[in-house]
């Protein structure tokens, strides 16, 4: 009888770093890494050196001492008493409260003009083409400048609202649009409000499941069922009756001209509405071009197929089209986020204070602290990017094709 066996393995030899290949890569990348090393710590200790010898030395203490400067708009508590380190914050909060609401902005704009840029009426398509030649080959700056002059040139000053015969009215004795900004009602919040809150969110996370199952329930037995009217009952409905069961804590304050200028309510001022209807309208045209290219990415001859089965327009586009079109859409569409978020560095051309006019401007200049503070921004930018390629590449990954 024949046994057949393995060939008795080489014993490990340093020469087989190089001449073996199931070695050789792992020695070539150790080496690479070596060398980086070794580049970053030198580069890292000359830079050391030549701020020893010139008398400055790395530090973050000026953090804690007191700005010394008012910022205009504010989400969290500051005066200028508060510290570098708060302004920071409230650099950081207003970045992202812009970058989040031009994202949101942008994606319903640029949605709207790619699926109206491929209408059958001619003068949709062609008014949507002209948007989005126009928009997108004008610097973002440029758009910034143009709406931020519209708000403090062309919108009435606060004294226009006072006086028996005045010169401008509030909108619904509600809102009133001045040069200083727009005036819109505020929430007052009372005892049990937060219940109200929660039930709110828990509507909303409702809304997703009940999406979610009417969806499975189509693809797996064919059986369809409504969307809209459950949708908006389940996500007013709940909120609605907790709101009245707790004694309706929550009320709303009203606006109103008080000496030169409008108390009460929010104010949403000039610079933050210049930049971000400018950041949206901006990468709204590039959103549109991806939305465009990810519907003409689905062969036609889904949608007829989906129309010979009967299902209408708009549901041929919700459960054929889009679902297809958003592998192509979702990649470019991380890039255009990481562009709003990089863009809005632009506000300090309309004295909004983000963070970059904020840690990067005033608290720089006064400090002399110019490395630490630009350490500080490119590691705040960086942390954002990451962040936001992180939570679209897991929305990418649940929605790419999955493969048997």
């Amino acid at each position: 009888m024949t046994t057949f066996s393995d060939p008795p393995k080489a014993s490990f030899r340093p020469s087989m770093l190089l001449s073996d290949t199931r070695y050789r890569s792992i020695t070539f990348q150790v080496i690479a890494l070596a060398l980086l090393v070794t580049a970053i710590w030198y580069l890292g200790s000359n830079l050391a050196a030549n701020l020893r010898a010139a008398g400055l030395n790395i530090s973050f203490q000026f953090l804690g001492n007191p700005a010394g400067y008012d910022i205009n708009q504010t989400l969290i508590p500051y005066t200028s008493q508060s510290s570098n380190l708060q302004a920071a914050w409230v650099g950081i909060i207003n970045t992202l409260l812009v970058s989040f609401l031009a994202c949101v902005t942008a994606t319903i704009f640029g949605v709207i003009a790619g699926v109206l840029r491929l209408s059958n009426n001619w003068l949709i398509r062609k008014l949507m083409a002209g948007y989005v030649e126009i928009f997108r080959n004008i610097p973002v700056l440029i758009w910034i400048l143009i709406i931020y002059t519209i708000m403090t040139a062309a919108m009435p000053a606060p004294s226009a609202f006072r006086g028996d015969d005045p010169a401008s009215t509030m909108m619904l004795g509600s809102f009133a649009f001045t040069n200083r900004g727009v005036y819109i009602p505020g929430p007052v919040w009372g005892p049990g409000s937060m219940i109200v809150v929660a039930t709110f969110v828990a509507s909303i996370i409702g809304v997703f499941a009940y999406r979610r199952y009417a969806t499975k329930l189509l693809y797996d037995t064919g059986r369809l069922l409504p969307m809209l009217w459950p949708s908006v009952a389940i996500l007013f409905v709940p909120a609605i009756v907790v709101f009245f069961i707790m004694g309706m804590p929550i009320g709303l304050d009203f606006p109103a001209l008080a000496g030169f200028n409008f108390r009460g309510g929010i104010q949403i001022g000039a610079p933050l509405i210049a930049l971000w209807f400018a950041l949206s309208i901006y990468t709204g045209a590039f959103i549109a071009e991806n939305v465009r290219a990810g519907i003409q990415a689905v062969s036609r001859g889904q949608s007829e197929a989906a129309a010979a089965l009967g299902l209408r327009p708009g549901r041929v586009m919700n459960l054929v089209v889009l679902p297809q079109a958003l592998r192509v859409i979702i990649p470019p569409l991380i890039s255009n986020y990481l562009n709003i978020t990089k863009n809005s560095s632009l506000a300090i051309l309309v004295g909004y204070a983000d963070i970059t006019a904020t840690l990067g401007g005033i608290t720089l200049n006064q400090t002399g602290r110019a490395i630490e503070c630009v350490v500080l921004l490119m590691l705040f930018y960086l942390v954002i990017s990451l962040g936001i390629s992180m939570v679209m590449n897991v929305y990418n990954n649940a929605t790419k094709l999955k493969e048997r």
